[in-house]
């Protein structure tokens, strides 16, 4: 069943692909596939990237809501021929949203890999970029509300994420978890790895 890509704002889409017509913006770009590719590059497959809060609250306890998330970007492929060469992030200003940089690696054949993988499963799914900062964790969030809102919403327990190469350690890239499979284990994994808190100390004798 084909994934439900969400629009992305015009302004976003506008900016972006002014920055690929610009040979300033290519140029100064840290992605030599941009400076390099030979033909025209074509800003493909928007979606909607947001990170999620601190994990380790009292939120994720048993029955507790889930994190909240806020949509930080826009995210773009950028396709020359066959093959996907970078990434175009944009962001949002008091003006509106606007291109913010060019990138390349592992995310952008990750993500790629990813959304190919989707579109595969039997459900319809509307595909997002859902970002753990704390664990450097990058996602594919796959929402099962094909129809809402690309900026807003929160993850609901039956949605997958695709956990993105690479992977922290101990995180299979690339394997489906619903959302109330996987965020138990990111919670667990970041109470583990918090510092303990010291004892308090003693106020000297009188």
């Amino acid at each position: 069943m084909p994934l439900h890509v969400p629009p992305a704002p015009a302004p976003a889409l506008r900016s972006v692909l002014a920055a690929l017509g610009s040979p300033t913006a290519a140029h100064e770009a840290h992605t030599p596939a941009l400076r390099t590719v030979q033909g025209p590059l074509t800003a493909e497959l928007p979606l909607p990237v947001h990170v999620m809060d601190r994990l380790h609250t009292p939120n994720l306890t048993a029955g507790g809501r889930p994190p909240r998330t806020r949509l930080t970007a826009w995210r773009f492929l950028i396709r020359s021929g066959d093959r996907f060469v970078a990434a175009a992030d944009t962001r949002l200003t008091a003006d509106g949203w606007t291109f913010s940089h060019f990138f390349e690696g592992p995310y952008v054949t990750a993500t790629e890999r990813a959304l190919r993988q989707a579109e595969s499963l039997g459900t319809g799914y509307q595909p997002r970029l859902l970002s753990v900062p704390e664990l450097y964790m990058l996602t594919l969030w796959l929402h099962g509300a094909v129809g809402a809102d690309a900026a807003a919403g929160l993850p609901a327990a039956a949605d997958l994420l695709v956990p993105l190469a690479p992977a922290p350690p101990g995180i299979a890239a690339f394997r489906p978890h619903t959302v109330s499979e996987l965020l138990p284990v990111l919670t667990h994994r970041l109470t583990r790895q918090a510092p303990p808190v010291p004892p308090p100390v003693a106020a000297p004798a009188a």
